[in-house]
């Protein structure tokens, strides 16, 4: 027995013992892989792509600004804010309904207003991976859905996630930003015509334990 072992009786956690299909454990400091389980399969990301939406604001635009609705991002699905096109929010806040709430809509929106579409924030989204040496990682839309093109589908591996996560919360010159709002527990705010307002909540377990 280890050492470990000995004093907890527990016995060594195989790959095998997880649920999640794919995991890593990176020593944030080092980015040196500790737990591997097909980390470096590629599978289609969904929500975790809101994190690399989130960097990329912090780093390129103006918290201050604001964002108008499109058509496009208005009808994005479920789960949504629910802005409506025409609609005018200070980026800021949109933020934090990304983050905190994973809000399909708000990705685009801010997206749009970034990069002055999505397929122009996708670029941007390539870029940064590919400086973090994310290879097996390719972005195509701002909020996760599935999504597929000439050069392939929207998708990234458990390795280079945390690679992004990463360089979020340990190298980014705005990783305190970054981490103000993904530990925020409950944000308000209006639109800014102040007619409509809104409440997200954070749903990461790991804030409360």
């Amino acid at each position: 027995k280890t050492p470990l072992e000995a004093d907890t009786g527990q016995s060594e956690i195989k790959p095998s013992d997880l649920y999640a299909q794919s995991a890593v454990l990176m020593d944030a400091d080092s980015g040196r892989i500790l737990f591997a389980k097909s980390g470096q399969k590629e599978r289609p990301m969904a929500s975790t792509t809101k994190i690399m939406t989130c960097i990329l604001t912090l780093e390129n635009a103006d918290l201050s600004d604001t964002a108008v609705v499109s058509k496009n991002a208005a009808a994005q699905p479920k789960v949504k804010l629910g802005m409506r096109e025409g609609e005018t929010y200070v980026l800021k806040d949109l933020l934090y309904s990304l983050m905190l709430e994973s809000h399909n809509d708000t990705a685009v929106a801010i997206a749009e207003h970034v990069g002055g579409s999505t397929e122009q924030f996708a670029d941007l989204m390539n870029k940064k991976a590919a400086e973090l040496g994310c290879i097996h990682t390719y972005f195509i839309t701002p909020n996760g859905l599935d999504a597929q093109d000439e050069k392939g589908i929207h998708h990234t591996t458990a390795e280079d996630l945390a690679r992004i996560m990463k360089y979020c919360i340990m190298d980014s010159p705005k990783k305190n930003e970054f981490l103000e709002i993904t530990r925020t527990a409950d944000y308000s705010f209006t639109d800014s015509s102040k007619s409509r307002s809104f409440q997200c909540t954070n749903h990461n377990a790991f804030l409360n334990m």
